[in-house]
């Protein structure tokens, strides 16, 4: 049977991109099916701010005439600058057990990042590190929380059967956040002296001057993140966006900054995990959906810890241990008892260190991937085409 890689290029086409991991893993028990608007919209640059830097190519594998796989290649500009490198990115990948479907769609983004110029292709991310990316390579019989992927095992035996190299792991690590006593006491002990010693005092965000407070976010995120693989420093216009989608999973209890006077030094960010939720909407809005996510707080009993940053400057003082020992008060007084935090770099030891102390496990690995190349001589000039 004939297998075809082509570009995304019509309504239809875009139509069979989204829905393909909805058919591929509709038997799995643990895959969640993410809101099909949402996905929709989140591909469309008008809505998107990572297209304001950055340019993506969407392809589909075809066996006569029928969807076995998808993938994406795209280049963010702001990535490059940053690392002043020539990274070629590929994410969204969702395919069939076969090697030939997985061969054929890494060939696509391929030759579509050497026409413009990579040297390499990096991944998956979907578009940036920050949202689901890497290859889940342990933690198979766990469901996915908020932002987290979830694959079948072969998807990393077809990756690399396909040549492409690890880059790096990212550690999920699971935590307990209501179980004080297996905590080691120096973190407590840490905690208790960050105002008094430091001056150090931890307020919650608000709804109603969440995007303000989003500003300090990346004000400490630009700079505590700024060594980390991926990295992307965030612009207005991210924010802008971050601070809508935040709205939609907001809770004051986990929105948490550290200011030292007028100055923000630390943040942490912890989302309840609305993929709880999620799964009994079973990616629709219509007919009960919404009714469901309206009463979401009857549902969601864990949490996902994706940012908890300190400025370098203020890493001395023990307020990250203020920031976790306020998790473990907030568990106290409200239905969340456990989550996740991560993704962590597996050779980030100081943040690996800290969730042992604070008796974590890890319960999930990711991969990145990556497949070195030499670009084509003269690249194609980056343009920005609205997609149908």
């Amino acid at each position: 049977m004939s297998l075809e890689t082509s570009p995304v290029v019509s309504r239809r086409d875009r139509r069979e991109f989204v829905e393909l991991p909805y058919r591929l893993h509709s038997t799995s028990e643990q895959w969640i099916p993410p809101l099909r608007l949402e996905r929709r919209l989140f591909l469309r640059p008008r809505f998107n701010p990572f297209f304001s830097e950055g340019e993506a190519q969407l392809f589909l594998a075809r066996r006569d005439g029928r969807v076995v796989g998808r993938i994406s290649a795209h280049v963010d500009r702001a990535l490059n600058d940053y690392h002043d490198n020539r990274w070629g990115l590929f994410g969204f990948l969702e395919l069939e057990d076969d090697p030939e479907v997985a061969e054929a769609l890494f060939a696509a983004a391929e030759g579509w990042l050497r026409e413009r110029g990579r040297d390499r292709m990096v991944g998956p991310m979907d578009f940036r590190m920050n949202d689901e990316s890497g290859v889940l390579i342990e933690g198979y019989d766990r469901e996915p929380m908020v932002r987290q992927s979830w694959h079948p095992p072969y998807y990393r035996e077809r990756c690399e059967a396909a040549e492409l190299e690890k880059v790096v792991d990212l550690w999920m690590w699971e935590l307990h956040i209501s179980d004080r006593e297996k905590i080691v006491p120096a973190m407590f002990e840490l905690a208790a002296q960050v105002e008094p010693k430091h001056g150090i005092r931890i307020r919650k965000m608000s709804r109603r001057r969440l995007r303000r407070d989003l500003d300090l976010f990346g004000e400490i995120y630009n700079d505590a993140w700024k060594r980390n693989f991926g990295f992307v420093p965030y612009s207005k216009e991210d924010l802008d966006n971050y601070a809508q989608e935040m709205q939609l999973v907001f809770d004051r209890n986990w929105f948490m900054v550290a200011e030292h006077g007028d100055e923000p030094v630390a943040i942490a960010i912890t989302i309840p995990d609305v993929n709880q939720v999620l799964k009994r909407m079973k990616g629709r809005l219509l007919p009960l959906g919404w009714w469901r996510y309206l009463r979401k707080s009857k549902t969601i009993d864990r949490c996902r810890v994706g940012f908890l940053g300190v400025k370098p400057e203020y890493q001395h003082t023990g307020v990250a241990a203020a920031l976790y020992v306020e998790h473990f008060d907030m568990s106290a007084v409200t239905p969340i008892k456990w989550g996740e935090m991560g993704w962590i770099l597996e050779n980030n030891r100081a943040m690996n260190r800290g969730m042992e102390a604070m008796n974590g496990r890890i319960v999930k690995r990711y991969r990145m991937y990556e497949r070195r190349f030499e670009p084509d001589a003269q690249p194609a000039r980056p343009k920005r085409v609205e997609p149908a």
